[in-house]
């Protein structure tokens, strides 16, 4: 659990300093042919913008809590108060990185459907 506490501000901070795509090596992949570059950044802006309406950190918490409390649940079921803990802080951990990985891939779907309603060919 300390782990999150730890991760969780720094996940902040990095996606201040630049969108998510960018320091995650996700960004979208377009057939470039025949497109005006300035028209397809500020398309990318504003999609990009749409994406953050994708509610990252409450899908993290709520995968984190649910993940610590299966972790709880299994680790009473096979061990003492202290197995429990730890299976609770994995279970966590591992709800945490789920979170992320179903947040992310959800902003990357929130892209590429806008950039296609754009008229452009997303290619991943």
């Amino acid at each position: 659990m300390r782990n999150l506490f730890i991760f969780g501000p720094i996940l902040v901070l990095t996606t201040a300093c630049g969108s998510v795509e960018q320091i995650t090596g996700q960004e979208p992949i377009v057939d470039m042919r025949g497109v005006n570059v300035t028209a397809y950044q500020a398309d990318l802006w504003e999609c990009r913008s749409y994406a953050d309406d994708v509610a990252l950190g409450r899908q993290v918490m709520v995968a984190t809590a649910g993940g610590a409390a299966v972790g709880a649940a299994v680790g009473a079921a096979v061990g003492n108060s202290d197995t429990a803990k730890q299976v609770a802080g994995v279970g966590a951990a591992s709800g945490a990185l789920h979170g992320v990985k179903d947040g992310l891939r959800e902003r990357r779907m929130v892209i590429r459907n806008c950039l296609n309603g754009r008229g452009y060919r997303v290619l991943n």
